[in-house]
């Protein structure tokens, strides 16, 4: 820490078991100032892509990196190079981010193979931000403390830590206000990247991660962003990050540089070195040039150095394609040749391996700090507070379900009991048990929108998968399924003038809830690791026109086929609708009427069970409440198909 800044020391775990491996592990070789230091010896990574329609697909292998060596000190280590170059797939590999599946090499701290939570004691920023928009910058950090440092740390040290932290990272103006979302304004774009700095320096991590922290900010704030992780690194701190294209006065900062092109490292070294080693290989830097800028244009071919290099040659089409192809490879291997590749090969050849251990085995274990309970207990305070902070959306849906429900009750004000009577009831139901299916899809948005939140989070040990879930059940199945329910259930049934008894009443109110809970577990299942809201919400409404098909009122489900009869046990609004019907239709006699010769004239029914008999519908008790076990049996199925989607989907990139 800073001279003169007060330091809360919190002690994470073993250092000999479960965290970063202790300093006095290190190589002497690797002595830096008293960080943790990185290294990585041979890693090469290969990615299957699959080409095709579905019947002839095409598996080719892409070499993403190949023999890729380099020494990770305390410091600023910045990754350079072009789009395309594996700049984001080594610091995902070198973070333990990556799916270990066509990866081949070690990687060390320390000299000692990668702790298997290192994912989880390291810190790592997402090139986008994975903050909650709806909290405050104070609450972001108190989350991230709350769940990641252990339950041994009381809770006025982790304030103290959270408030640190706010300090340390000039947050103090904006610590009290809300980060902002799409909709509502709030902290700027370098108060919200440092936010989410603050959110892994928690932990107080010996190594830190970025992936490409400037972008999206403009050029002064990228500045300060690097300014401030120059100050955390002189305090000890390794810092590695990748970066496309910075400014010089952010170049100029950086302690060690790599530079890639298609997969392979073209310079490793210390970074104000850089220029005087391209400048012994033929490539001059033109005075007020940016050396980052200059450095790209040598690997894209685009330099004034280059092109002077190719004034006398023969241009012909064949040499020209031959020297694009090759350039990366030959500055490869010029940089192979050089004394700072011999130079890192033998600061590596001086690490002991000790008991190598393939990162394949480790990559995958997650540990977490503190208990489930402690994990759903602060997950759904902050999807609680994401909800009351964003109520557009659970606002909106209550005004436009009471506002629904006064329409339909306008439309079905007043029921009375003759045949018009009778299909109007029908019609109502109908729409009822429709309307809780569709208005059901918003539910496709609960795991789509804060996917990348989620799988980040996962990742870091923030909280189990089955704390995430659940506590997302419950703020959208209580506020938002429940709520709804009730309020349309109260407008209408009277609006209607059904009948009047509490069993009735709160048997209908009961049976929409049920259907609502049934048509949200099923987007749920269906939305669970999708990417695109729109492909969900296709194949929701999809299967929704399917299952209204076979609800029993646009076909007598009597008159079906065998071969297809059985699709009937697979939509909700019949179930829905069955037991609506059964609840309202008996003991009804739409027959009492001036219209009742005609009714029978015309061979309609006169009773509300000849018309449930009619359509195959078991009127007793059992009839009834079947249909609300069926309902909670394809609940349950669907919400253990959307966790163990959830559970399973590929979190590593």
């Amino acid at each position: 820490m800073a001279e003169g800044q007060p330091h809360l020391s919190i002690q994470m775990s073993d250092p000999n078991t479960n965290g970063i491996l202790g300093r006095k592990q290190s190589s002497p070789d690797l002595a830096g100032k008293g960080g943790s230091v990185l290294t990585f010896h041979n890693v090469c990574y290969r990615v299957k892509i699959k080409t095709g329609f579905l019947c002839c697909q095409k598996t080719t292998e892409k070499e993403v990196l190949r023999n890729v060596n380099g020494v990770m000190r305390p410091g600023l280590n910045a990754i350079l190079g072009p789009t395309g170059s594996g700049k984001s797939s080594l610091l995902d590999i070198l973070a333990a981010r990556k799916d270990p599946h066509g990866l081949s090499g070690d990687i060390l701290v320390n000299g000692a193979p990668q702790p298997a939570n290192f994912k989880c004691t390291s810190g790592y920023v997402v090139q986008d931000d994975v903050v909650m928009g709806t909290l405050t910058v104070r609450e972001n950090l108190k989350f991230s403390a709350a769940l990641r440092l252990p339950k041994s740390v009381k809770e006025q040290e982790k304030n103290e830590r959270v408030n640190q932290i706010i300090n340390e990272l000039g947050l103090r103006k904006v610590a009290d206000s809300k980060v902002g979302t799409q909709f509502t304004r709030g902290v700027s774009g370098g108060e919200r990247k440092r936010t989410n700095i603050g959110m892994e320096l928690i932990t107080d991590p010996a190594i830190l991660f970025l992936d490409e922290p400037t972008t999206g900010l403009d050029a002064s704030t990228a500045n300060a962003v690097l300014l401030l992780l120059k100050r955390m690194s002189k305090q000890g701190k390794t810092i590695i990050f990748s970066i496309h294209q910075p400014r010089y006065s952010i170049f100029r900062l950086f302690d060690n540089l790599t530079l890639l092109a298609a997969g392979r490292v073209l310079y490793h070294g210390p970074a104000q070195n850089a220029i005087e080693y391209f400048q012994s290989t033929g490539y001059h830097c033109e005075p007020y040039n940016n050396p980052a800028d200059f450095f790209l244009d040598i690997i894209n071919g685009d330099s004034t150095a280059v092109a002077m290099s190719k004034i006398d040659e023969p241009d012909t089409a064949e040499e020209h394609t031959e020297y694009g192809k090759t350039l990366a490879e030959k500055l490869a291997e010029t940089y192979s040749n050089s004394a700072y590749y011999q130079e890192t090969k033998a600061a590596l050849q001086n690490i002991s391996l000790g008991d190598k251990k393939k990162t394949k085995a480790v990559f995958r274990q997650i540990t977490y700090a503190n208990s489930f309970l402690h994990q759903l207990k602060w997950v759904s305070k902050r999807t609680f507070k994401n909800l009351i902070g964003n109520p557009q959306a659970s606002i909106a849906q209550l005004c436009v379900t009471a506002f629904l429900g006064l329409i339909v009750g306008a439309i079905f004000f007043g029921l009375k009991e003759d045949s018009a009577g009778l299909q109007n009831r029908v019609g109502a139901m109908f729409f009822l048990t429709t309307n809780q299916c569709f208005s059901s899809i918003s539910a496709i948005e609960l795991f789509v929108v804060e996917k990348k939140i989620f799988i980040h989070e996962y990742i870091s040990g923030y909280y189990r998968t089955s704390a995430y879930f659940i506590s997302k059940l419950m703020a959208d199945l209580i506020p938002m399924r429940t709520m709804p329910s009730i309020i349309f259930t109260c407008i209408i049934y009277f609006m209607l003038g059904l009948k009047p008894t509490v069993e009735a009443f709160f048997t209908m109110m009961f049976t929409l809830m049920m259907v609502s809970y049934t048509a949200t577990s099923m987007a749920l299942a269906i939305a669970a690791g999708q990417s695109v809201v729109a492909v969900a919400n296709l194949l929701m409404t999809i299967a929704f026109v399917f299952m209204i098909i076979f609800s029993g009122l646009l076909v007598n489900l009597t008159s079906l086929a065998s071969w297809l009869s059985w699709l009937k046990y697979f939509s909700i609004p019949r179930y829905g609708m069955t037991a609506l019907q059964i609840n309202e239709l008996t003991g009804l006699n739409f027959c009492n009427s001036a219209n009742n010769t005609s009714l029978k004239f015309n061979q309609m029914w006169c009773t509300g069970d000849e018309y449930l008999k009619n359509q195959g519908i078991d009127a007793s008790s059992w009839g009834l409440w079947q249909n609300h076990l069926a309902l909670a049996c394809m609940t349950v199925i669907f919400l253990t198909i959307a966790y163990l989607k959830l559970h399973f989907m590929k979190k590593f990139s």
